[in-house]
């Protein structure tokens, strides 16, 4: 008996989504960052095994929009909860805020099975977790609940089982070596953006974008890509490219060993500075960047 389905994984900005999704795939699939707000659209990750394929859909962290970009964030997050088989609603805090009820009441009447998930319980004593479970027990009607430690596997292979419970018998959507249904372009923007993450200071990263101007692969195999990483602000280009070029070169280097991994080939990677003032309010700049809305 094959079983498959589409699982979301929704919450707040920085409660943990994308590093669950690469504990439960086993491999680096979404960027992960400190910084709220890492995941900008739903990336869909496909997981195989003998009996099983899961599609896993992650998605940014549900918050207040202050632009057009964090419309369509928002926008995507939530429609990644129709249409799926399992709804896993992530969070780390220790009562429900306001963040949070909103999310629940969101998905209440979803006709999905629907999961509680409390992370980073490493950092908790066992009794403020079932503290917490009683807490969100109150909220909604789950199906399961479970705590997880995502960034130490803590009871991710638990959470993966009670998924392949509850999943219906079908068929498998996507070829079973295939890892996640995205453009190579995504995959080389995603990963010049997280390093770019991580470099620079908290102002600056939330308007960073990546654009992804060409990818050619020679004979040999090596593939030259030619990136520009956009900034909103003219203040904020000497900042992305450092002393000397030095915090540009670091995150082209960083990328690149990412991506040789990823692409399994040597590759030769040159990223540009451009300024697009305020480019997260500008509708032609946001499809132009991959952030197009869905039809």
């Amino acid at each position: 008996m094959f079983k498959s389905g589409y699982v979301t994984i929704i919450g707040r900005p920085n409660v943990g989504k994308s590093t669950l999704l690469n504990s439960l795939m086993n491999e680096k699939v979404a960027i992960v960052s400190s910084k709220p707000q890492t995941t900008r659209t739903n990336l869909q990750a496909i997981y195989n095994d003998d009996e099983t394929q899961i599609i896993f859909v992650d998605t940014p962290g549900m918050h207040k929009p202050r632009h057009k970009l964090g419309e369509y964030m928002v926008n995507r997050a939530t429609d990644s909860t129709n249409d799926v088989d399992i709804i896993l609603f992530l969070t780390d805090s220790d009562e429900p805020g306001p963040g949070d009820e909103f999310i629940i009441n969101m998905i209440k009447d979803r006709s999905a099975k629907k999961f509680f998930v409390i992370n980073k319980m490493d950092e908790k004593k066992p009794e403020d977790v079932a503290k917490i479970l009683q807490a969100y027990e109150k909220l909604a009607d789950f199906d399961e609940m479970i705590p997880i430690s995502a960034l130490r596997g803590k009871n991710v292979d638990i959470l993966m089982d009670l998924m392949k419970k509850y999943l219906p018998e079908g068929p498998a959507y996507y070829p079973t070596d295939m890892l996640a249904d995205v453009q190579e372009r995504f995959i080389v923007a995603e990963a010049v953006r997280e390093k770019a993450l991580r470099l620079l200071n908290e102002e600056v990263p939330h308007g960073i974008a990546v654009n992804v101007l060409s990818m050619k692969e020679r004979e040999d195999g090596t593939l030259d890509i030619q990136v520009d990483i956009i900034t909103e602000k003219e203040s904020h280009k000497p900042i992305i490219i450092g002393k000397g070029g030095q915090t540009l070169k670091k995150i082209g280097m960083y990328a690149r060993l990412d991506l040789e991994h990823f692409f399994r080939t040597k590759v030769n990677l040159k990223a540009y500075v451009k300024v697009r003032k305020d480019w997260r309010d500008n509708p032609n700049y946001l499809s132009e960047y991959g952030y197009r809305k869905k039809k």
